[in-house]
């Protein structure tokens, strides 16, 4: 049976248009990526909350092979990270291949005829390869908290934004002091008449070097590509120092981690004058337990008089308001959640389920057996499959780095299956094994693996303890695997039997 497309690629963010741009250089131009949203941009195109902006330098947040120099901060603010994934998506050709508004509901690879059939709200797509492009900050988790349904006031996940609706001169609520929380705080502040924020878990939080790129920087970058590119190096090498040598080694470094948590309880110290609220806002982990950030404007707004920090834990909700375990009852009218999105459990990591030769289905399996991977994209399970962010994936690097070193794993493989007309390729048993075992084993050495991290409730961490979201190497090692990594790892089956 012939296929609808030799590749499906599911989700528009810039995994997905990675993955189709390069396909196109690779001479492969038979191929679709499904959306359920109405743009390009993924985790960029939902999250629009007040303040988003990315969390790294800008000069690292692009393509490799596409710099950008119409960054106009040094932190990007969202709307200019949208344009950009439009940008891609236009001059690499990809809209011929979008289909857009088409939310993917689950998969089932055909062993007969050796394909996937993948379930729409379109209808039914068949391809001989599938390729889960889906990153990590997709489903938003609303917590597990009594009475949330039967609030009667406005509720808003800071990755669903409500643009119409105004905060100006309400009583708002906050649950939640991560990445999202860290940014939409601040923004909220002043508008509000009275804002309540709930915090779990306190966030380290860096000083934030943000600035207006001058206009003249902006234009040399675009006469001059290779100073962007050098800018980028610089500022992607920062990142692997404190990342991967503080946090990855740990065990052989633990001074550079100390380093940062000094830096940041300076940070503290700086803009938060009263000790109380200081000792709130410090957390008791170590850092790199879970995700830091950067501001300049977070902590202060903890001293303005119309903001509080509540850390009584949150007892249920009422219809009116937020009740703690101190009995107090804060009513409010609007309630903010920034708890972030569900990642390593079933329904989330793959985001839809994909079902493989015998019925097994990936997310149970993962559930059932442990998070494991070859390379952070393919399972033995799952024949002409690869997951882009799948366990063992992220590291210190820039996440476009990330991005690109998947898709040229996953291309290096469909162009090994034509050259041997194969219509069936499957990581072999063994080599996922060792990979996944060797994972494990480092993870040991990281931050990751001590005690200190026993109380930051991080997303790095699944349900069985282990911190499959990490990869516990550099960011150049996982440039040079996707380049070096055998091919015959893989089994190719020609003909469609296995």
């Amino acid at each position: 049976m012939k296929p609808d497309h030799e590749v499906v690629i599911v989700g528009a963010g810039f995994s997905g248009l990675c993955v189709g741009i390069r396909l196109r250089r690779a001479g492969m131009r038979d191929f679709v990526i499904l959306d359920a949203a109405p743009g390009v941009g993924g985790v960029w195109h939902h999250n629009t909350y007040p303040g988003v902006a990315v969390d790294i330098p800008s000069a690292t947040y692009c393509y490799s092979f596409e710099p950008n120099p119409r960054w106009s901060r040094a932190f990007a603010p969202g709307a200019e990270v949208r344009a950009y994934a439009e940008h891609c998506a236009d001059k690499y050709r990809l809209r011929p291949h979008l289909r857009l508004n088409t939310r993917v509901e689950g998969a089932g690879f055909d062993e007969t005829a050796d394909l996937w059939r993948v379930r729409t709200s379109a209808g039914e797509v068949t391809a001989r390869f599938l390729v889960c492009a889906v990153g990590p900050l997709d489903q938003p988790r609303d917590p597990d908290i009594p009475g949330l349904d039967g609030f009667a006031g406005k509720v808003v996940h800071t990755a669903r934004w409500d643009h119409g609706h105004d905060l100006t001169g309400e009583r708002v609520a906050v649950i939640g002091t991560g990445a999202s929380g860290l940014q939409v705080i601040p923004e909220i502040a002043g508008r509000a008449a009275r804002l309540h924020v709930y915090q779990r878990t306190p966030i380290w939080v860096f000083p934030k070097v943000d600035f207006a790129v001058p206009r003249g920087v902006r234009r040399a970058f675009g006469l001059f590509p290779p100073l962007q590119r050098l800018v980028r190096l610089v500022t992607t090498a920062a990142s692997e120092v404190v990342m991967v040598l503080g946090i990855v080694h740990y065990s052989k470094v633990p001074f550079l981690v100390r380093a940062a948590e000094a830096v940041c309880r300076a940070h503290l110290r700086r803009q938060v004058p009263d000790r109380a609220l200081r000792r709130r806002l410090t957390p008791s982990y170590g850092f790199g337990c879970k995700r830091p950030s950067f501001s300049n404007r977070y902590l202060p707004t903890f001293a303005r008089d119309d903001v509080e920090l509540v850390t009584d834990p949150i007892e249920k909700i009422t219809p009116r308001g937020i009740v703690t375990a101190d009995g107090a009852e804060r009513e409010i009218d609007t309630l903010v959640l920034a708890t972030g999105f569900r990642i390593l459990e079933p329904g989330a990591t793959p985001p839809f389920p994909v079902v493989g030769p015998g019925g097994v289905e990936l997310g149970a399996f993962w559930d059932r057996e442990r998070y494991q991977s070859y390379e952070g994209l393919a399972v033995p399970q799952m024949p002409n499959f690869w997951l882009m962010n799948g366990p063992y994936t992220v590291t210190g690097a820039s996440w476009f780095s990330i991005i690109e070193a998947g898709t040229t794993h996953i291309v290096r493989c469909l162009a090994e299956a034509r050259r041997r007309r194969a219509v069936r390729v499957v990581v072999r048993q063994g080599p996922h094994d060792a990979f996944t075992a060797d994972m494990r084993r480092r993870m040991k050495g990281t931050i990751l693996g001590q005690p200190s991290c026993a109380g930051s409730r991080s997303y790095y961490f699944d349900r069985h303890g282990d911190s499959p979201y990490v990869r516990p190497q550099s960011g150049f090692h996982v440039w040079r695997r996707s380049r070096t990594f055998d091919l015959d790892d893989y089994a190719y089956t020609p003909g469609g039997r296995s």
